[in-house]
């Protein structure tokens, strides 16, 4: 929970070494930027002297479209690659909001009106809400006054409640918690004038489009809406039309692009156990400042944190099911460098801007192609390079292939000197083809029967099933194997025919009559030695017939007597007395 209040924290959980997203490079000596590229974008000076003083020389391509086009009131939907600056390009635009809303008369707010936001920024996770309320922080210092809050799921509402009493200049939240608070009635939503979404595909992804919509519906009919996503195709372009209204759309940077600064590397693994033996050595590197490792799950990460842990690596686990105050600590050790190796699942994909981390490692790959981008983008930060490595068994050949389709471009496949895999490298996943079924590099493909195949298939030398051994083919007949019944003859030695009848001993016909119970069993047929539903059984059991030596629940048993009456509490069983219960040990 973040409550800024004349630019001094209430909070001193979040931590605050922590630059805004952008890939702007620094500013090689101090005084060279006036800010003049900042200002004709048509920022306030107090925001331009915040960028300039954080070391910034150059807006983006996305700032260089977006604010202008932000600043005219106009719905926005936006896409660009991650590291980009998307965040820059949404911020400041809000804050020129909120100097030009307390610059206007008509706008300032009477005593005793309601004190809610006029900028609502939705995150999809507690991580970036964190991150966009870092820069409203900082590129906002200059701002008098600036009140700035996030509210998210995972920690307590009793602060969150208490930075919603006072007046807000800006509100960070996720959807979920938000809709939370103002269905309490505590999150006031009359005053917004921007609804800002941000990574608004991902809070598809994550279920959040009702409350989305939801929240949507509370605000004021009169706003502007900021879309921010990597797609706005699908359910993301439907949400857009609901929301948004005569939106320019502004693409800058696609998946498609190349990563110039980040190297993109594919690692073949055998087995679990090779893939782990890569990662070790691969975390030898000299060249790693800090990396961050992705999972596919939770217990993966926890798994993988101790294990690296133990072998003495500065390491940690991140994930949704950690409690906030947790991913916080481990957020900050990450920043403030006191942590090598981080272990996260995709929770940590959007929303960590660490231009330390020189690695990123895909342990497990991704469920979607798209998540792999924004996965490699925490590296490659603030005009620095940065390597991503990719870690795959034979079952992954085909996420390979879609992640590249879906960026257009090969992952090289590289080797580990002395591990380097047994197995070939599986054709069309890695190394650039985008087509046709992959084949994992054994030679003739194995089949069902025929030709000179390994495996499942007659007439081969390297038999499994198959030719003189007995096996199994479709067409031909087999000499003591299994025929269907096509142009074959009947089976010798025991074979099976579904058509032909079978002499004892050789099998299960269904239509004839089957000698005795061991040789057979015919439903029809009366069953000698067997068991008959209908006839009497002398020595056996028949539910009707009285039972000489059996048992029958309604007749007297002899030498029995009559039945002994109900026992009452505390009778023992069968009629015998029992004594006092002994207590379980």
């Amino acid at each position: 929970m973040s409550f800024e209040l004349n630019n001094e924290s209430l909070d001193t959980t979040l931590p605050v070494n922590e630059q805004a997203e952008t890939s702007a490079a620094p500013a090689v000596a101090k005084g060279v930027n006036t800010g003049e590229e900042f200002a004709a974008l048509g920022l306030a000076p107090e925001i331009v002297r915040a960028i300039v003083h954080g070391g910034y020389e150059n807006p983006t391509a996305v700032q260089a479209r977006a604010v202008p086009a932000a600043l005219t009131g106009k719905d926005l939907l936006v896409s660009s690659q991650t590291g980009s600056g998307k965040t820059a390009a949404f911020v400041w635009p809000a804050l020129q909001r909120v100097l030009d809303a307390r610059n206007d008369p008509a706008k300032k707010r009477a005593k005793g009106a309601p004190t809610g936001p006029r900028v609502l920024v939705l995150a999809p996770t507690r991580e970036l809400a964190l991150q966009v309320s870092r820069a409203c922080t900082e590129y906002g210092h200059g701002v008098q006054g600036l009140r700035v809050a996030h509210v998210v799921g995972g920690v307590p509402y009793h602060a969150q409640l208490k930075a919603l009493r006072g007046p807000l200049d800006v509100l960070i939240a996720t959807p979920g918690r938000l809709l939370d608070l103002m269905n309490s009635g505590a999150a006031i939503m009359s005053q917004i004038e921007l609804l800002v979404l941000d990574e608004a595909d991902r809070m598809l992804d994550m279920g959040f489009i009702d409350d989305i919509s939801a929240v949507a519906k509370s605000l004021p009919e009169v706003h502007q809406t900021m879309m921010f996503s990597a797609t706005f195709d699908g359910h993301v372009g439907q949400l857009a039309k609901q929301l948004t209204t005569d939106a320019q759309r502004i693409s800058v940077d696609s998946h498609t692009d190349t990563h110039s600064a980040i190297e993109q590397r594919l690692h073949w693994a055998d087995s679990l156990t090779h893939k782990h033996a890569l990662l070790e050595q691969i975390l030898t590197d000299r060249e790693i400042d800090q990396c961050v490792i992705f999972t596919s799950t939770q217990q993966d990460a926890d798994a993988l944190a101790y294990k690296l842990g133990d072998i003495g690596h500065s390491v940690a686990a991140l994930h949704g099911g950690m409690p906030q105050g947790r991913r916080n600590r481990v957020l900050q050790d990450l920043r403030l460098g006191r942590m090598k190796v981080l272990v996260a699942t995709d929770v940590a994909a959007r929303g960590i801007d660490v231009p330390t981390i020189t690695h990123v490692i895909n342990y497990g790959l991704p469920m979607k192609a798209e998540d792999y981008v924004h996965r490699i983008g925490r590296t490659g930060r603030a005009g620095r390079s940065g390597l991503a490595i990719t870690l795959a068994e034979r079952r992954d050949v085909g996420m390979i292939r879609r992640i590249e389709r879906f960026t257009t471009q090969p992952i090289g496949v590289a080797v580990v000197a002395g591990l380097e895999p047994k197995m070939s490298a599986p054709v069309g996943g890695g190394g650039g083809s985008f087509g046709g079924r992959p084949s994992f590099g054994r030679g003739p493909k194995p089949g069902f029967g025929g030709g000179n195949r390994g495996g499942f298939g007659g007439g081969g030398n390297g038999g499994g099933y198959a030719g003189n051994g007995g096996g199994f083919n479709r067409g031909g007949p087999r000499e003591g194997g299994f025929d269907r019944g096509g142009d074959s003859a009947p089976r010798q030695e025991g074979s099976f025919d579904r058509g032909a009848p079978r002499n004892p001993g050789q099998g299960f016909d269904r239509g004839a009559p089957r000698q005795g119970f061991g040789g057979g069993f015919d439903r029809g047929a009366p069953r000698q030695e067997g068991f008959d539903r209908g006839a009497p059984r002398p020595e056996g059991f028949d539910r009707g017939a009285p039972r000489h030596e059996g048992f029958d629940r309604g007749a007297p048993r002899h030498g029995d007597g009559p039945r002994p009456a109900p026992r009452g509490p505390g009778a023992g069983f069968a009629g015998r007395p029992s004594g006092p219960r002994r207590t379980p040990r």
